[in-house]
């Protein structure tokens, strides 16, 4: 007899049911198929509450410590990454801040992508060795060798992102991880570009994973959260560390419009990226457009990397570009755009673009392109790809005429 899958075994399952039935639970006191929105900060204690860990994370007490909506939130991106075990909590930033104020300590050395989100950028170049006197070396993370090179034996944590924020350079994860590992290093790998099913590091060696839940899993640019998905051991050390005694938990109501926003997660990131690499053609076909960055392209520095760690499932839907022209060019080209939003964040249902500079210390890494005409990094949406495409023309018509 073939093998009949259950919904409550989520190893049984495919990803598009997993992102339906993971983390969902019929709830006991009405009935209703979907678990409800718990807004209480305190849960019923036991009839002999004396034996109880008043910092237990696993039983709802107290939400800080734990809620309804957080737990079932939690089950479901376990389900969805691959791992044992996952921690939600209130941003992006706050789940990046959680894997760095549990795993390292004054005099610690970390290895870190040079292409980073910017706030992880400030975390390793001033606020952690300044305060903490925690050190790190910004290396290229497509290149195992050079992440080799910058190891010493304080060397406690590699931290990479699957496709860098905003450059679009990809990260080698398995190299990383073999490098990491051989050293006795933990590797955590910020995948919020690259959501399941695109990637799921784990199966590539890494130890956590970090998604800013504000992003593609929620996908509608209505809630905030951020997640660290690992074995159960490591998930645990954040919980009781960062979690319950620093604070930085998601609320009730935002791990419940995530947990909603998941369910069509596969569905939304085919679009996303069947629309993103018919933009990218498109832009880089036009002689106004000064370059594109974007790994399914095969201009792109890493693009035979990125196929095949992505496992031909794509490319993700996040690309750069600049028009062929200065800073007042950019601008004009962003505000003659009357579909896609001028906007940060990315991964939302519409099509946002933001206009950055060529300034600022994050730059000193950019390829020559960036740092001369700056780029736009722009989130490919939802909406019709011709829509897109004949906004996209006509903006440049406007900025070109």
């Amino acid at each position: 007899m073939p093998h009949r899958p259950d919904k409550h075994d989520a190893a049984s399952l495919a990803f598009a049911t997993r992102a339906v039935h993971a983390g969902n639970s019929i709830d006991p006191g009405t009935g209703a198929l979907r678990t409800p929105i718990v807004m209480a900060n305190s849960y019923a204690l036991p009839d002999d509450p004396s034996t109880m860990s008043w910092s237990g994370t696993e039983v709802p007490l107290y939400t800080r410590n734990s809620g309804v909506n957080q737990l079932a939130l939690q089950a479901k991106l376990a389900a969805l990454e691959g791992g044992e075990d996952a921690v939600a909590l209130a941003s992006g930033v706050a789940a990046l801040h959680a894997v760095f104020f549990t795993f390292l300590r004054a005099g610690d050395h970390v290895v870190v992508a040079d292409v980073t989100y910017e706030a992880s950028w400030r975390l390793f170049a001033e606020l952690l060795p300044e305060k903490y006197d925690i050190q790190a070396t910004f290396v290229d993370a497509s290149d195992p060798d050079a992440v080799a090179a910058a190891i010493r034996e304080t060397t406690r944590l590699v931290h990479v992102e699957a496709i860098g924020n905003p450059t679009t350079k990809v990260a080698d994860i398995a190299g990383a991880a073999r490098v990491a590992h051989a050293a006795g290093a933990l590797l955590s790998v910020d995948s919020t570009f690259t959501p399941p099913p695109l990637y799921r590091p784990l199966a590539d060696g890494a130890d956590l994973v970090v998604h800013s839940l504000t992003k593609y899993i929620n996908g509608h640019g209505d809630a905030m959260g951020g997640a660290v998905i690992g074995r159960r051991e490591l998930i645990a050390r954040i919980k009781a560390d960062a979690m319950v005694d620093v604070g930085g938990v998601i609320s009730p109501f935002n791990a419940w419009l995530v947990q909603r926003g998941s369910i069509t997660l596969p569905l939304r990131l085919r679009q996303h990226q069947e629309t993103a690499a018919r933009l990218a053609r498109v832009l880089e076909a036009d002689p106004r457009v000064a370059y594109v960055a974007y790994p399914g392209l095969a201009s792109h520095p890493q693009h035979a990397l990125a196929t095949r760690q992505f496992g031909g499932r794509g490319h993700g839907a996040m690309m750069a570009f600049a028009v062929d022209g200065d800073a007042d060019a950019q601008n004009r080209f962003v505000s003659s755009l009357r579909i896609i939003t001028s906007a940060v964040s990315l991964g939302h249902d519409e099509s946002l673009i933001v206009h950055v500079g060529t300034s600022g210390p994050r730059v000193a890494t950019y390829p020559d392109e960036f740092r001369r005409y700056g780029h736009l990094r722009f989130s490919v949406g939802l909406e019709d790809p011709g829509d897109l495409e004949t906004d996209l023309r006509a903006a440049l018509d406007a900025t070109f005429g």
